[in-house]
């Protein structure tokens, strides 16, 4: 049975710019399909959240993802910087949520982790990584490259979680003989 098609987009939120990215996974292959960055203007904070949350929604409908992965938020030194990242990450959310789809939420060491090989990869390398595992022409942007890394590691997580799935259904189960090391004893010594 061949495997299906699933489509999956990453969203790295950002008050001032949120990246976006989708991928298409067929078995073990991943392919591009669409990236970009949500540029947002200045102005108050519900106008911009009002961006982000109306922009993803645009990507989703056109798109069509299957499912949505985001970036946790990570404490920084500055509080302030931390809840303005959280209230756009919250829009983000919200936009995936209102279209109808599941989001699963992974930390920035594990994505880099998954894409990398290494949790603290710079942003060039998850670049690299991501234009070498797409085959793109061109490295994208680094707010694009985040949310198709963010995409990609849901991949390798779900690829190895139905592989995991897969290998418990087709390993039979042996049973441990009614009277345990006694029966044991008496199958290999052949006595009865």
């Amino acid at each position: 049975m061949p495997s299906p098609l699933i489509r999956i987009l990453g969203i790295d939120p950002g008050l001032n710019r949120t990246g976006y990215g989708v991928i298409e996974v067929n078995g073990p292959k991943l392919a591009y399909i669409a990236a970009g960055v949500i540029r947002v203007p200045a102005g108050d904070l519900h106008q911009r959240l009002g961006t982000i949350l109306r922009s993803l929604a645009e990507v989703i409908r056109d798109t069509q993802p299957h499912v949505a992965t985001i970036e946790k938020v990570f404490v920084n030194v500055n509080p302030q910087s931390t809840l303005l990242l959280g209230q756009a990450r919250g829009a983000a959310i919200c936009a995936a949520v209102n279209e109808g789809l599941v989001v699963h939420e992974y930390a920035a060491l594990r994505i880099k982790q998954a894409v990398v090989g290494f949790g603290r990869a710079e942003k060039r390398q998850v670049q690299s990584m991501v234009q070498r595992l797409l085959a793109l022409d061109c490295a994208p942007s680094s707010d694009a490259a985040d949310a198709l890394a963010c995409a990609i590691c849901h991949a390798h997580s779900a690829s190895l979680s139905m592989a995991l799935r897969f290998k418990a259904r087709a390993t039979p189960r042996v049973r441990s003989p009614a009277n345990g090391r006694r029966s044991w004893t008496a199958h290999v010594l052949g006595v009865k």
